[in-house]
């Protein structure tokens, strides 16, 4: 493993990833390699089709590369069995989507409090639900929903719904937040709502944050922009001081 893999808290290394229709394959990812430090705010831009949403979703180890290398804090991911894959998603890596992906069912704070419900038995969540519920009002604090415990999703407008989805993201301190355009969904208003929210998790707390947008205004927001181009990365743009 090379010395940048140890320095970096996400690496990718020649990944490829292939679809197939039928008998005939289609290159997405032809060759990416990729950091990101601890620490950053990168965003993932490029037209539809460049491989933004695949890329994301091998690093956040819901699929595999069909060739190349991908590390997570100095340690191999993209060979790790469904079980291992599960538990990194489960304590390491916060998801956020476009779609907000929230049960519909269940309150603001038990959506939230949903993964770690999940992550332990009945027996050893209950003996922490009252630690585990503080933290998830303190997580929708931060995210400005402190007002909005008790209600459905079907209460909330697109907004509170995105920042539900990040404070459930959140919950088991997360090293990583992976998101894959989450302010596709909002008009331009809310959508800089969500940026600050992302960027104040940046600063505030140290999060590393990895976002796709199709947004150019949303991107410029990063410490760092990537340009896919063709499943390739083409640049890797500072921000502007």
């Amino acid at each position: 493993m090379s010395t940048a893999t140890y320095e970096s808290l996400l690496s990718a290394r020649g990944v490829k990833k292939v679809y197939r229709k039928g008998e005939v394959a289609v290159p997405v990812l032809k060759g990416v390699d990729f950091n990101v430090a601890r620490g950053e705010l990168v965003s993932i831009v490029g037209q539809s089709g460049s491989g933004k949403s695949t890329l994301l979703h091998l690093l956040g180890t819901l699929d595999k590369p069909d060739a190349g290398e991908i590390y997570f804090d100095g340690r191999r991911t993209d060979n790790l069995g469904a079980a291992g894959r599960d538990l990194l998603r489960n304590r390491h890596i916060g998801l956020i989507f476009q779609f907000y992906h929230l049960l519909p069912e269940l309150t603001t704070i038990e959506n939230v409090l949903s993964p770690v419900m999940i992550r332990h038995s009945v027996w050893s969540y209950w003996s922490k639900r009252r630690e585990y519920q503080e933290r998830a009002k303190e997580l929708l604090e931060t995210v400005g929903l402190g007002h909005r415990l008790n209600h459905k999703p079907r209460e909330l407008s697109g907004g509170e719904m995105q920042r539900t989805a990040i404070a459930r993201a959140l919950i088991a301190e997360p090293q990583l937040l992976l998101a894959d355009e989450p302010t596709g969904n909002l008009d331009r208003q809310t959508g800089e709502e969500i940026l600050d929210v992302l960027r104040r998790l940046n600063t505030e707390r140290g999060l590393t944050i990895v976002m796709v947008t199709h947004d150019p205004n949303i991107a410029a927001g990063a410490d760092r922009t990537v340009h896919l181009v063709e499943g390739r990365v083409k640049s890797a743009n500072q921000a502007a001081a």
